[in-house]
């Protein structure tokens, strides 16, 4: 049974029509609607019918059905990979309209109705398959990001590095005597290659511990990821060296003695740690644009109580309160003015530079900023009604768009990885039934290759990190695009036409060349210029 919230009924005959509609839903048992309190019950049966067809014949029939859009940090995701699985619990949730998950800015877009399912559950999903989905207000989000996105990277350069101080004498104990090491200080190739497995098992099983966290927590729900593909290829590696350090003669041809690959292991798995802190770091880059934007907010407010003024933090402002706005301050909320009167620059809204003069009955927008006279306002928007909050809102949506492209690369990427492993697999038996000996050396090593080359995260990380990138300096520069799509079809632009010279205009003189008359030098006019203006 769903209680659905619906808006935009006229007369008892939309009603009748609604139900109608609702009653054609395959799976759907009966529908009956309330035209007084608005509201639509409707009984169906969850194997046919999902919560996100009942709402999109609301909106076919020409209703809107009242429904809640969140943006959330997922922390965890290590891959493109990643993306698919979590999109597919939140999806898989009843009460989820609709769940994106953009790798990049690690957030997930969900739509759902909220009298039937809430936040605490969608978290549980996420967690049953081994991600975390930040609970949180909204306020809060992206001081918790960052400082979750820190902690990450941090840990990430402190195993990035520890594995290097490892592999690096790994890589001279290899080349030990093409180097004439040897002759400094001799030892066995027995010596050599336990040495080389004292330096690899941290890094193997310490520094790649993540790789088979992952791995394991993809395997417990049938499905395979970025992870998979490196724990598998490097424990190969490992192991092959392994059994050819205490057991050389399962691996000795033709006399030779059999080669070791703990530096192959090593390499790769420092590697993939490089290109995950530089991931990493991109990423903390992506919050920027949300929290300069966030920094155009005031922090306190003035308020009248009983006659007297007292600041308060700009959050604790309420609709209705009469708040004070002095020269050179920043308008904390959206409101009407009462009394008083002065110009106010709107820049951060209209791209306009000129302020613009305000008196009573005039609306101001929060953020933008008072120039000359002090007024008194009426509170009509705050928090996350506000203007402002509205194009935070606005730009966090466009970052994690999705244009139709980044779906293609989606699907993509969901199926890459079993194909990688299976093509390895393939590798594996042609080169030890069909290779030159050793046999067995060269299917491991050829396996190997083929599993660690194919890392699909550049696939499910290029699309949206330029979404990200674009949509965030947009909004730095005052330009708020909507979305991932409008991205991809501007391209196909050949006129731009705009409604004011303002929009692309500083609105502000500059110098722009020096020209000094006879008798005067270039550097002094400059000079008692910058004097004049101090």
């Amino acid at each position: 049974k769903l209680d659905l919230t619906i808006s935009g009924m006229s007369c008892a005959s939309c009603v009748t029509r609604i139900e109608k509609g609702l009653s054609k839903v395959p799976g759907v048992v009966g529908a009956k609607v309330n035209f007084a309190a608005e509201k639509a019950i409707i009984e169906y049966d969850s194997i046919e019918a999902h919560p996100s067809d009942l709402v999109r014949t609301v909106k076919e029939l020409g209703y809107e059905a009242r429904t809640k859009k969140v943006i959330l940090p997922v922390l965890g995701m290590s891959c493109a990979s990643c993306v698919d699985r979590v999109q597919s619990a939140l999806n898989a949730t009843p009460g989820v309209i609709e769940a994106t998950v953009n790798f990049a800015t690690e957030k997930a877009s969900i739509e759902y109705i909220p009298n039937l399912v809430k936040i605490p559950e969608l978290a549980t999903a996420t967690a049953a398959i081994g991600y975390t989905l930040v609970e949180d207000e909204e306020e809060q989000l992206v001081d918790r990001e960052a400082q979750a996105r820190q902690t990450e990277f941090q840990q990430l350069k402190n195993k990035f590095l520890t594995g290097l101080l490892l592999v690096a004498p790994l890589f001279l104990l290899v080349h030990w005597e093409k180097l004439g090491l040897s002759a400094i200080l001799p030892f066995s190739q027995q010596t050599n290659f336990m040495l080389q497995l004292l330096l690899q098992t941290p890094v193997q099983f310490w520094v790649g511990w993540q790789f088979y966290k992952g791995a394991v927590a993809a395997a417990r729900h049938r499905t395979s990821d970025m992870n998979t593909l490196i724990a598998v290829g490097t424990s190969a590696a490992y192991l092959y060296s392994v059994l050819a350090t205490f057991f050389p003669h399962l691996f000795a041809a033709e006399g030779l003695a059999p080669k070791v690959y703990y530096d192959t292991a090593g390499a790769i798995i420092v590697l993939i740690l490089l290109g995950r802190l530089l991931e990493a770091r991109a990423k903390g880059q992506t919050s920027e644009a949300i929290k300069k934007l966030i920094g155009l907010q005031a922090k306190t407010a003035t308020v009248l109580v009983n006659g007297e003024e007292h600041e308060i933090p700009v959050e604790e402002v309420l609709i209705g309160d009469t708040v004070i706005v002095k020269p050179g301050e920043k308008i904390p909320v959206d409101g009407e003015i009462l009394d008083g009167h002065s110009s106010v620059d709107e820049s951060m809204v209209t791209g306009e530079s000129i302020p613009v003069e305000k008196t009573a009955g005039d609306e101001v927008v929060g953020a933008t900023i008072n120039k000359t006279g002090t007024f008194k306002f009426k509170a009509t928007k705050v928090g996350k009604d506000t203007m402002l909050a509205q194009i935070i809102k606005m730009v966090e949506e466009a970052q994690g768009s999705k244009p139709p492209i980044a779906r293609l690369v989606d699907v993509i990427a969901s199926y890459f990885v079993p194909a990688v492993i299976g093509i390895g697999l393939i590798t594996f038996f042609i080169w030890y039934f069909f290779g030159p000996a050793p046999a067995l050396t060269y299917a491991v090593l050829n396996f190997v290759a083929v599993m660690i080359i194919a890392c699909p995260c550049a696939l499910g990380l290029a699309t949206p990190t330029s979404i990200m990138v674009g949509t965030g300096k947009g909004a730095e520069h005052g330009i708020l695009i909507r979305g991932g799509e409008a991205l991809e079809t501007a391209h196909k632009l050949n006129a731009i036409v705009l409604d004011k010279t303002g929009t692309i205009t500083r609105g502000e003189p500059a110098v722009t060349d020096v020209l000094a008359v006879e008798g005067y030098a270039a550097e002094e006019i400059l000079g008692l210029s910058a004097s004049a203006e101090k």
